[in-house]
Protein backbone atom coordinates (compact mmCIF):
# COMPACT_ATOMS: atom_id res chain seq x y z
CA UNK A 1 0.00 0.00 0.00
CA UNK A 2 1.70 3.25 -0.92
CA UNK A 3 1.66 6.00 1.90
CA UNK A 4 -0.67 9.23 1.95
CA UNK A 5 2.27 11.30 1.53
CA UNK A 6 3.00 9.21 -2.02
CA UNK A 7 -0.41 8.86 -3.17
CA UNK A 8 -0.54 12.92 -3.22
CA UNK A 9 2.71 13.12 -4.64
CA UNK A 10 1.61 10.88 -7.98
CA UNK A 11 -1.49 12.71 -8.06
CA UNK A 12 -0.03 15.92 -8.64
CA UNK A 13 1.92 14.18 -11.36
CA UNK A 14 -1.18 13.03 -12.81
CA UNK A 15 -2.85 16.51 -12.86
CA UNK A 16 0.51 18.13 -14.27
CA UNK A 17 -0.48 15.48 -17.18
CA UNK A 18 -4.16 16.70 -17.21
CA UNK A 19 -2.81 20.17 -17.40
CA UNK A 20 -0.41 19.22 -20.34
CA UNK A 21 -2.95 17.48 -22.39
CA UNK A 22 -5.26 20.26 -22.02
CA UNK A 23 -1.79 22.65 -23.22
CA UNK A 24 -1.14 19.74 -25.80
CA UNK A 25 -4.82 19.18 -27.40
CA UNK A 26 -5.15 23.21 -28.11
CA UNK A 27 -3.46 23.12 -31.15
CA UNK A 28 -3.30 20.40 -33.88
CA UNK A 29 -0.12 20.42 -34.07
CA UNK A 30 0.63 19.07 -30.39
CA UNK A 31 -2.57 17.13 -30.19
CA UNK A 32 -1.32 14.00 -30.28
CA UNK A 33 1.12 14.26 -27.88
CA UNK A 34 -1.47 16.17 -25.67
CA UNK A 35 -3.90 12.39 -25.60
CA UNK A 36 -0.54 10.47 -24.52
CA UNK A 37 -0.14 13.02 -21.93
CA UNK A 38 -3.92 12.78 -20.60
CA UNK A 39 -3.34 8.63 -21.37
CA UNK A 40 -0.01 8.71 -19.19
CA UNK A 41 -2.24 10.92 -16.50
CA UNK A 42 -5.17 8.86 -16.08
CA UNK A 43 -3.19 5.31 -16.17
CA UNK A 44 -0.94 6.42 -13.38
CA UNK A 45 -4.38 8.18 -11.18
CA UNK A 46 -5.80 4.87 -11.69
CA UNK A 47 -2.97 2.72 -10.37
CA UNK A 48 -2.53 4.98 -7.46
CA UNK A 49 -6.20 4.84 -6.31
CA UNK A 50 -5.59 0.56 -6.03
CA UNK A 51 -2.52 0.43 -4.34
CA UNK A 52 -3.92 3.39 -1.79
CA UNK A 53 -6.62 0.99 -0.58
CA UNK A 54 -5.73 -0.22 2.96
CA UNK A 55 -7.61 -3.48 2.69
CA UNK A 56 -7.65 -5.09 -0.87
CA UNK A 57 -10.74 -7.29 -0.31
CA UNK A 58 -12.65 -9.93 -2.66
CA UNK A 59 -14.82 -7.62 -3.78
CA UNK A 60 -11.98 -5.05 -5.83
CA UNK A 61 -11.82 -8.56 -7.65
CA UNK A 62 -15.29 -7.29 -9.15
CA UNK A 63 -13.97 -3.67 -9.48
CA UNK A 64 -11.12 -4.86 -11.66
CA UNK A 65 -13.25 -7.28 -13.74
CA UNK A 66 -15.65 -4.64 -14.50
CA UNK A 67 -13.04 -2.13 -15.23
CA UNK A 68 -11.45 -4.44 -17.77
CA UNK A 69 -15.02 -4.55 -19.21
CA UNK A 70 -15.45 -0.87 -19.49
CA UNK A 71 -11.84 -0.58 -21.14
CA UNK A 72 -12.82 -3.67 -23.61
CA UNK A 73 -15.99 -1.34 -24.84
CA UNK A 74 -14.88 1.99 -24.89
CA UNK A 75 -11.46 0.81 -26.90
CA UNK A 76 -13.64 -1.22 -29.37
CA UNK A 77 -16.16 1.84 -29.62
CA UNK A 78 -13.28 3.87 -30.27
CA UNK A 79 -12.12 1.61 -33.32
CA UNK A 80 -15.13 1.45 -34.42
CA UNK A 81 -17.01 4.78 -34.24
CA UNK A 82 -17.35 6.78 -37.48
CA UNK A 83 -16.43 11.03 -37.38
CA UNK A 84 -20.40 11.73 -38.09
CA UNK A 85 -21.46 9.82 -34.75
CA UNK A 86 -18.41 11.66 -32.78
CA UNK A 87 -21.20 14.47 -31.29
CA UNK A 88 -23.54 11.88 -29.88
CA UNK A 89 -20.74 9.97 -28.70
CA UNK A 90 -19.43 12.48 -26.71
CA UNK A 91 -22.91 13.06 -25.26
CA UNK A 92 -23.15 9.87 -24.46
CA UNK A 93 -20.02 9.71 -22.64
CA UNK A 94 -21.08 12.94 -20.54
CA UNK A 95 -24.50 11.41 -19.43
CA UNK A 96 -22.45 8.05 -17.97
CA UNK A 97 -19.85 10.64 -16.09
CA UNK A 98 -22.79 11.93 -14.49
CA UNK A 99 -24.83 9.07 -13.75
CA UNK A 100 -21.49 7.45 -12.26
CA UNK A 101 -21.75 11.09 -9.63
CA UNK A 102 -25.10 10.16 -9.07
CA UNK A 103 -24.09 6.20 -7.82
CA UNK A 104 -20.99 6.86 -5.97
CA UNK A 105 -22.97 10.12 -3.96
CA UNK A 106 -25.37 7.17 -3.78
CA UNK A 107 -23.10 4.85 -2.06
CA UNK A 108 -21.46 7.18 -0.08
CA UNK A 109 -25.07 8.31 1.74
CA UNK A 110 -25.99 5.27 2.02
CA UNK A 111 -23.20 3.77 3.53
CA UNK A 112 -21.06 6.69 4.81
CA UNK A 113 -18.92 4.58 7.00
CA UNK A 114 -16.66 2.92 4.35
CA UNK A 115 -16.17 6.46 2.88
CA UNK A 116 -14.98 7.25 6.40
CA UNK A 117 -17.82 10.18 6.63
CA UNK A 118 -19.15 9.34 9.84
CA UNK A 119 -22.40 7.10 10.20
CA UNK A 120 -26.13 6.95 8.46
CA UNK A 121 -28.00 9.87 9.87
CA UNK A 122 -25.04 11.61 11.78
CA UNK A 123 -23.15 12.24 8.33
CA UNK A 124 -19.98 15.47 7.98
CA UNK A 125 -21.87 18.47 6.81
CA UNK A 126 -19.40 19.45 4.26
CA UNK A 127 -19.58 15.41 3.48
CA UNK A 128 -23.19 15.87 3.27
CA UNK A 129 -23.11 19.20 1.06
CA UNK A 130 -20.31 17.98 -1.46
CA UNK A 131 -22.48 14.47 -2.07
CA UNK A 132 -25.61 15.87 -2.72
CA UNK A 133 -24.46 18.95 -4.83
CA UNK A 134 -22.44 16.21 -6.77
CA UNK A 135 -25.68 13.88 -7.13
CA UNK A 136 -27.51 17.56 -8.12
CA UNK A 137 -25.09 18.17 -10.58
CA UNK A 138 -24.28 14.42 -12.17
CA UNK A 139 -27.96 14.18 -12.49
CA UNK A 140 -28.48 17.00 -14.42
CA UNK A 141 -25.49 16.40 -16.69
CA UNK A 142 -27.10 12.76 -17.56
CA UNK A 143 -30.26 13.65 -18.69
CA UNK A 144 -29.18 16.50 -20.13
CA UNK A 145 -26.74 14.08 -22.06
CA UNK A 146 -29.29 11.90 -22.87
CA UNK A 147 -31.68 14.72 -24.41
CA UNK A 148 -28.70 16.17 -26.75
CA UNK A 149 -27.82 12.40 -27.88
CA UNK A 150 -31.63 12.02 -28.82
CA UNK A 151 -31.58 15.12 -30.56
CA UNK A 152 -27.89 14.38 -32.32
CA UNK A 153 -29.11 11.18 -33.60
CA UNK A 154 -31.77 12.57 -35.06
CA UNK A 155 -34.21 10.15 -32.69
CA UNK A 156 -35.33 13.09 -31.72
CA UNK A 157 -36.01 17.05 -33.60
CA UNK A 158 -33.53 18.61 -33.24
CA UNK A 159 -36.12 21.59 -32.97
CA UNK A 160 -36.75 23.27 -29.45
CA UNK A 161 -39.47 22.36 -27.50
CA UNK A 162 -40.77 25.19 -25.94
CA UNK A 163 -43.46 26.05 -23.51
CA UNK A 164 -44.83 29.05 -21.44
CA UNK A 165 -42.99 29.87 -18.08
CA UNK A 166 -40.38 27.54 -18.96
CA UNK A 167 -37.74 29.42 -17.66
CA UNK A 168 -39.56 30.36 -14.61
CA UNK A 169 -40.15 26.73 -13.75
CA UNK A 170 -36.16 26.28 -14.07
CA UNK A 171 -35.65 28.93 -11.73
CA UNK A 172 -38.25 27.28 -9.40
CA UNK A 173 -36.51 23.71 -9.78
CA UNK A 174 -33.04 25.19 -9.16
CA UNK A 175 -33.99 26.99 -6.14
CA UNK A 176 -35.81 24.37 -4.81
CA UNK A 177 -32.91 21.98 -5.36
CA UNK A 178 -30.62 24.37 -3.07
CA UNK A 179 -33.51 24.59 -0.37
CA UNK A 180 -33.72 20.87 -0.46
CA UNK A 181 -30.12 20.59 0.13
CA UNK A 182 -29.66 22.69 3.48
CA UNK A 183 -32.91 20.90 4.58
CA UNK A 184 -31.12 17.70 4.32
CA UNK A 185 -28.01 19.12 6.03
CA UNK A 186 -30.57 20.28 8.76
CA UNK A 187 -32.16 16.67 8.98
CA UNK A 188 -30.39 13.73 6.76
CA UNK A 189 -34.08 12.32 5.90
CA UNK A 190 -33.34 10.10 3.19
CA UNK A 191 -36.39 10.86 1.15
CA UNK A 192 -35.00 14.19 0.62
CA UNK A 193 -31.77 12.68 -1.06
CA UNK A 194 -33.51 11.15 -3.24
CA UNK A 195 -35.71 13.96 -3.98
CA UNK A 196 -32.93 16.24 -4.75
CA UNK A 197 -31.68 13.31 -7.58
CA UNK A 198 -35.27 13.18 -8.91
CA UNK A 199 -35.59 17.13 -9.53
CA UNK A 200 -32.13 17.27 -10.64
CA UNK A 201 -33.08 14.44 -13.36
CA UNK A 202 -35.83 16.79 -14.12
CA UNK A 203 -34.28 19.88 -14.81
CA UNK A 204 -31.48 17.98 -17.05
CA UNK A 205 -34.24 17.19 -19.57
CA UNK A 206 -35.87 20.98 -19.06
CA UNK A 207 -32.66 22.44 -19.97
CA UNK A 208 -31.87 20.73 -23.24
CA UNK A 209 -35.56 20.18 -24.67
CA UNK A 210 -35.50 24.03 -25.10
CA UNK A 211 -32.08 24.14 -27.01
CA UNK A 212 -32.47 24.14 -30.74
CA UNK A 213 -30.06 22.56 -33.43
CA UNK A 214 -27.81 25.78 -34.18
CA UNK A 215 -27.03 26.18 -30.29
CA UNK A 216 -25.88 22.25 -29.88
CA UNK A 217 -22.26 22.75 -30.34
CA UNK A 218 -22.37 25.06 -27.20
CA UNK A 219 -24.81 22.52 -25.67
CA UNK A 220 -21.76 19.83 -25.96
CA UNK A 221 -18.99 21.49 -24.30
CA UNK A 222 -21.91 22.85 -22.04
CA UNK A 223 -22.35 19.80 -20.28
CA UNK A 224 -18.97 18.41 -20.75
CA UNK A 225 -18.09 21.35 -18.22
CA UNK A 226 -21.39 20.04 -16.12
CA UNK A 227 -19.53 16.55 -16.01
CA UNK A 228 -16.34 18.10 -14.93
CA UNK A 229 -18.04 19.83 -12.16
CA UNK A 230 -19.87 16.84 -10.82
CA UNK A 231 -16.81 14.56 -10.59
CA UNK A 232 -15.03 17.12 -8.67
CA UNK A 233 -17.72 17.39 -6.33
CA UNK A 234 -17.39 13.32 -6.23
CA UNK A 235 -13.65 13.90 -5.35
CA UNK A 236 -14.47 15.95 -2.62
CA UNK A 237 -16.54 12.90 -1.03
CA UNK A 238 -14.12 10.55 -2.08
CA UNK A 239 -11.44 12.58 -0.77
CA UNK A 240 -9.63 11.74 -4.22
CA UNK A 241 -7.21 14.21 -5.26
CA UNK A 242 -7.00 13.22 -8.69
CA UNK A 243 -10.73 13.28 -9.14
CA UNK A 244 -11.02 16.76 -7.90
CA UNK A 245 -8.05 18.24 -9.96
CA UNK A 246 -9.31 16.24 -13.29
CA UNK A 247 -13.26 17.27 -12.79
CA UNK A 248 -12.18 20.81 -11.88
CA UNK A 249 -9.88 21.17 -15.38
CA UNK A 250 -12.71 19.31 -17.24
CA UNK A 251 -14.80 21.85 -15.57
CA UNK A 252 -13.27 24.86 -15.88
CA UNK A 253 -12.28 24.38 -19.87
CA UNK A 254 -15.42 23.41 -20.58
CA UNK A 255 -17.15 26.53 -19.26
CA UNK A 256 -14.27 28.51 -21.22
CA UNK A 257 -15.08 27.03 -24.26
CA UNK A 258 -18.81 27.86 -24.09
CA UNK A 259 -18.12 31.40 -23.57
CA UNK A 260 -15.73 31.48 -26.01
CA UNK A 261 -18.27 29.83 -28.40
CA UNK A 262 -20.92 31.60 -27.14
CA UNK A 263 -18.84 34.85 -28.39
CA UNK A 264 -18.53 33.55 -31.23
CA UNK A 265 -22.18 33.15 -32.09
CA UNK A 266 -22.95 36.54 -30.50
CA UNK A 267 -25.39 34.57 -27.84
CA UNK A 268 -25.67 35.48 -24.75
CA UNK A 269 -23.99 32.27 -22.08
CA UNK A 270 -26.99 32.47 -19.60
CA UNK A 271 -29.61 32.89 -22.08
CA UNK A 272 -28.35 29.34 -24.07
CA UNK A 273 -28.01 27.85 -20.93
CA UNK A 274 -31.83 28.63 -19.77
CA UNK A 275 -32.56 27.54 -23.34
CA UNK A 276 -33.00 31.11 -24.76
CA UNK A 277 -32.14 30.37 -28.14
CA UNK A 278 -33.12 27.99 -31.23
CA UNK A 279 -34.74 27.34 -34.60
CA UNK A 280 -38.64 27.48 -35.10
CA UNK A 281 -39.36 24.60 -36.99
CA UNK A 282 -42.43 26.50 -38.26
CA UNK A 283 -40.06 28.49 -39.91
CA UNK A 284 -39.36 25.92 -42.77
CA UNK A 285 -42.06 25.73 -45.44
CA UNK A 286 -41.65 23.51 -48.26
CA UNK A 287 -43.91 24.86 -50.31
CA UNK A 288 -42.55 28.35 -50.26
CA UNK A 289 -38.94 26.95 -50.98
CA UNK A 290 -39.71 24.75 -54.02
CA UNK A 291 -41.40 28.49 -55.33
CA UNK A 292 -38.22 30.15 -55.70
CA UNK A 293 -35.56 30.07 -58.04
CA UNK A 294 -32.19 28.21 -57.83
CA UNK A 295 -29.61 28.34 -60.44
CA UNK A 296 -28.97 24.22 -60.86
CA UNK A 297 -25.03 22.88 -61.61
CA UNK A 298 -23.35 20.27 -61.97
CA UNK A 299 -19.41 18.94 -61.38
CA UNK A 300 -18.55 20.05 -64.87
CA UNK A 301 -19.79 23.23 -64.41
CA UNK A 302 -18.18 23.23 -61.16
CA UNK A 303 -14.81 22.31 -62.74
CA UNK A 304 -14.93 24.94 -64.87
CA UNK A 305 -15.48 27.86 -62.31
CA UNK A 306 -12.76 26.33 -60.53
CA UNK A 307 -10.03 25.89 -62.82
CA UNK A 308 -10.56 29.80 -64.35
CA UNK A 309 -10.44 30.81 -60.65
CA UNK A 310 -7.56 32.92 -59.10
CA UNK A 311 -8.44 32.17 -55.56
CA UNK A 312 -10.66 29.08 -53.74
CA UNK A 313 -12.24 29.18 -50.18
CA UNK A 314 -13.50 25.96 -49.06
CA UNK A 315 -16.17 25.83 -46.36
CA UNK A 316 -16.85 22.89 -44.71
CA UNK A 317 -20.06 20.99 -42.82
CA UNK A 318 -21.71 18.73 -41.03
CA UNK A 319 -22.89 17.13 -44.82
CA UNK A 320 -19.27 16.67 -45.33
CA UNK A 321 -18.71 14.91 -42.19
CA UNK A 322 -21.90 12.60 -43.03
CA UNK A 323 -20.42 12.07 -46.58
CA UNK A 324 -16.69 11.71 -45.35
CA UNK A 325 -16.13 13.76 -48.18
CA UNK A 326 -12.68 15.17 -46.51
CA UNK A 327 -10.52 13.26 -48.45
CA UNK A 328 -11.88 13.26 -52.12
CA UNK A 329 -12.01 17.14 -51.02
CA UNK A 330 -8.24 17.10 -50.45
CA UNK A 331 -7.39 15.35 -53.57
CA UNK A 332 -9.43 18.30 -55.10
CA UNK A 333 -7.83 20.69 -53.23
CA UNK A 334 -4.52 19.70 -54.52
CA UNK A 335 -5.32 19.32 -58.27
CA UNK A 336 -6.28 22.87 -57.95
CA UNK A 337 -3.01 24.25 -56.57
CA UNK A 338 -1.31 21.88 -59.27
CA UNK A 339 -3.19 24.71 -61.21
CA UNK A 340 -1.28 27.47 -59.43
CA UNK A 341 -4.96 28.41 -57.91
CA UNK A 342 -5.08 29.46 -54.17
CA UNK A 343 -6.79 27.27 -51.68
CA UNK A 344 -8.19 27.87 -48.21
CA UNK A 345 -10.74 26.71 -45.91
CA UNK A 346 -12.93 28.82 -43.35
CA UNK A 347 -14.25 27.13 -40.09
CA UNK A 348 -16.62 28.92 -38.58
CA UNK A 349 -16.99 28.11 -34.70
CA UNK A 350 -20.17 25.87 -34.60
CA UNK A 351 -19.93 24.42 -38.22
CA UNK A 352 -20.62 20.47 -37.33
CA UNK A 353 -22.50 19.00 -34.08
CA UNK A 354 -19.22 19.66 -31.65
CA UNK A 355 -16.54 21.90 -31.19
CA UNK A 356 -13.58 21.00 -33.42
CA UNK A 357 -15.67 18.51 -35.50
CA UNK A 358 -14.39 20.22 -39.28
CA UNK A 359 -10.88 20.53 -37.89
CA UNK A 360 -11.10 16.86 -36.49
CA UNK A 361 -11.84 15.97 -39.60
CA UNK A 362 -9.49 18.03 -42.62
CA UNK A 363 -6.80 16.56 -40.18
CA UNK A 364 -7.21 13.16 -40.73
CA UNK A 365 -7.26 13.51 -44.58
CA UNK A 366 -3.84 15.74 -43.78
CA UNK A 367 -4.76 18.85 -44.52
CA UNK A 368 -2.24 21.44 -43.74
CA UNK A 369 -2.57 23.80 -40.58
CA UNK A 370 -1.48 26.50 -42.63
CA UNK A 371 -4.58 26.48 -45.19
CA UNK A 372 -7.66 26.10 -42.44
CA UNK A 373 -8.45 29.45 -40.77
CA UNK A 374 -10.96 30.73 -38.80
CA UNK A 375 -14.07 32.70 -38.97
CA UNK A 376 -12.42 36.06 -37.72
CA UNK A 377 -9.74 35.20 -39.80
CA UNK A 378 -10.60 34.77 -43.08
CA UNK A 379 -14.29 36.21 -43.43
CA UNK A 380 -12.84 39.21 -45.17
CA UNK A 381 -11.20 37.79 -47.84
CA UNK A 382 -14.96 36.02 -49.84
CA UNK A 383 -15.30 39.88 -51.22
CA UNK A 384 -11.81 39.05 -52.76
CA UNK A 385 -12.32 35.70 -53.77
CA UNK A 386 -13.54 34.04 -56.88
CA UNK A 387 -14.88 30.79 -55.95
CA UNK A 388 -16.54 29.88 -52.49
CA UNK A 389 -16.97 26.14 -52.40
CA UNK A 390 -19.66 25.14 -49.70
CA UNK A 391 -19.62 21.24 -48.95
CA UNK A 392 -22.52 20.60 -46.65
CA UNK A 393 -22.83 23.95 -44.42
CA UNK A 394 -25.76 25.53 -43.82
CA UNK A 395 -26.71 27.43 -40.98
CA UNK A 396 -23.16 29.06 -40.97
CA UNK A 397 -23.58 30.74 -44.06
CA UNK A 398 -26.84 32.27 -44.05
CA UNK A 399 -26.92 35.74 -44.77
CA UNK A 400 -30.28 36.05 -42.97
CA UNK A 401 -28.36 36.18 -40.03
CA UNK A 402 -27.28 39.35 -41.05
CA UNK A 403 -30.98 40.63 -42.03
CA UNK A 404 -33.56 39.46 -40.52
CA UNK A 405 -34.04 40.45 -36.84
CA UNK A 406 -37.21 37.57 -36.54
CA UNK A 407 -34.60 34.58 -37.32
CA UNK A 408 -33.60 32.55 -34.51
CA UNK A 409 -29.45 32.41 -35.79
CA UNK A 410 -29.92 36.78 -36.12
CA UNK A 411 -26.95 38.03 -34.80
CA UNK A 412 -24.70 34.88 -34.71
CA UNK A 413 -21.83 35.75 -37.19
CA UNK A 414 -21.55 33.95 -40.27
CA UNK A 415 -19.21 33.01 -43.26
CA UNK A 416 -19.67 35.71 -45.76
CA UNK A 417 -19.78 33.48 -48.79
CA UNK A 418 -22.29 35.58 -50.73
CA UNK A 419 -19.63 38.37 -51.20
CA UNK A 420 -17.30 35.78 -53.28
CA UNK A 421 -17.78 36.31 -56.76
CA UNK A 422 -19.39 32.62 -57.24
CA UNK A 423 -20.40 30.41 -54.81
CA UNK A 424 -20.73 26.79 -54.90
CA UNK A 425 -23.37 25.04 -52.49
CA UNK A 426 -22.94 21.22 -52.47
CA UNK A 427 -26.38 19.78 -50.88
CA UNK A 428 -28.63 16.97 -51.20
CA UNK A 429 -31.76 19.05 -51.44
CA UNK A 430 -32.86 22.74 -50.61
CA UNK A 431 -34.28 21.29 -46.94
CA UNK A 432 -33.02 23.25 -43.54
CA UNK A 433 -29.80 23.02 -41.65
CA UNK A 434 -30.13 21.54 -38.19
CA UNK A 435 -31.29 25.32 -36.94
CA UNK A 436 -34.77 24.38 -38.72
CA UNK A 437 -34.59 27.53 -41.21
CA UNK A 438 -33.72 27.92 -44.76
CA UNK A 439 -30.95 28.86 -46.44
CA UNK A 440 -31.19 32.24 -48.23
CA UNK A 441 -27.71 31.86 -49.87
CA UNK A 442 -29.64 29.23 -51.82
CA UNK A 443 -31.88 31.73 -54.04
CA UNK A 444 -28.95 34.12 -54.48
CA UNK A 445 -27.51 35.00 -58.52
CA UNK A 446 -24.41 34.18 -57.91
CA UNK A 447 -25.00 31.20 -56.14
CA UNK A 448 -24.82 27.44 -58.02
CA UNK A 449 -26.61 24.70 -56.28
CA UNK A 450 -24.99 21.38 -57.23
CA UNK A 451 -27.58 18.62 -55.28
CA UNK A 452 -25.32 15.16 -54.81
CA UNK A 453 -24.11 13.46 -51.99
CA UNK A 454 -20.88 15.23 -50.90
CA UNK A 455 -18.27 13.20 -51.47
CA UNK A 456 -20.07 12.06 -55.02
CA UNK A 457 -19.95 15.39 -56.01
CA UNK A 458 -16.27 16.19 -55.13
CA UNK A 459 -15.34 12.99 -56.80
CA UNK A 460 -17.02 13.97 -60.12
CA UNK A 461 -15.19 17.61 -59.92
CA UNK A 462 -12.21 15.81 -59.28
CA UNK A 463 -12.56 14.28 -62.53
CA UNK A 464 -13.40 17.06 -64.45
CA UNK A 465 -10.45 18.98 -63.26
CA UNK A 466 -8.31 17.06 -65.60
Amino acid sequence: MLSANLSAMFYLISGILFILALRGLSSPDTSRQGNYFGIAGMIIAIVVTFLSLENFSSSMIYVIFFLLIGGAVGAFIAFKIPMTAMPELVAGFHSLVGLAAVFVAIAAFLNPEAFGLGMVGNIKLASLIEMSIGAAVGAITFSGSIIAFLKLRGIMSGAPIVFYGQHYLNLLLGITIFALVFYLSKTQFENIFWTIIIISFLVGVLLIIPIGGADMPVVISMLNSYSGWAAAGIGFTLENTALIITGALVGSSGAILSYIMCKAMNRSFISVILGGFGADSSSDNKEKRDQKPVKNGNAEDAAFLMKNASSVIIVPGYGMAVAQAQHALREMVDKLKKKDIKVTYAIHPVAGRMPGHMNVLLAEANVPYDEVFELEDINNDFANSDVAFVIGANDVTNPIAKTDPKSPIFGMPVLDVEKSKSVLFVKRSLSPGYAGIDNELFYRDNTLMLFADAKKMTEDIVKNLD
